[in-house]
């Protein structure tokens, strides 16, 4: 039997309509759920990272990958253990305002989950927790006691334990290719 684990994928591409919908097709194809997905600029101008988190089997998730990698709009996918990586998630809870004036405690389990209020209101209080979902999830727990009004939690978001990003190497070696193909094309 194939040992399911957590896996992250990077995907680094240009902003192009319908890179989403291509991933969540490899995906569905597989049968994997996606557990979460994220996707924002990166430090390299006009290079998007697309995260994708799901649990499945090594095998699996490598077909994956090189599935997404022959997309055109793709410069390069990489899959991710937990060991890899560093990620977080943000979560955002919404209470109203008079439990927190009424109910000492729910100051207290703010503290004791290092979560921040970001806005008060008379009417609403809204808190925010960055973490694992493990983390985000126990802190929601506790909130239900208390009335919560709303719930959201993003996507993962990661950075690897690697001292370089291993794209913008592969884009410079990519150039560096290019450039010696254009002198060859010169001299002919």
């Amino acid at each position: 039997m194939k040992e399911i684990k957590p896996y992250t994928l990077a995907v680094f591409s240009e902003n192009t309509v319908g890179i989403l919908n291509l991933i969540s097709i490899v995906y569905t194809r597989r049968s994997i759920n996606v557990e979460s997905i994220s996707a924002s600029p990166t430090a390299i101008p006009g290079i998007y990272k697309t995260t994708v988190f799901s649990y499945s089997d090594r095998e699996t998730m490598e077909k994956v990958l090189a599935q997404i990698e022959k997309a055109i709009y793709v410069v390069k996918a990489y899959m991710f253990t937990e060991d890899e990586i560093v990620h977080q998630e943000v979560a955002l809870y919404k209470v109203p305002t008079e439990k927190l004036m009424d109910e000492p405690e729910l100051e207290n389990i703010i503290r004791h989950h290092n979560a921040r209020i970001l806005e008060i209101t008379h009417v609403y209080t809204v808190i925010e927790k960055t973490g694992h979902t493990d983390e985000t999830e126990a802190l929601f727990q506790e909130l239900k006691k208390y009335d919560i009004r709303q719930f959201v939690r993003s996507g993962r978001v990661c950075v690897t334990k690697d001292p370089i990003e291993h794209v913008s190497v592969f884009l410079e070696h990519r150039d560096r290719q290019l450039r010696e193909i254009e002198k060859e094309e010169e001299r002919e």
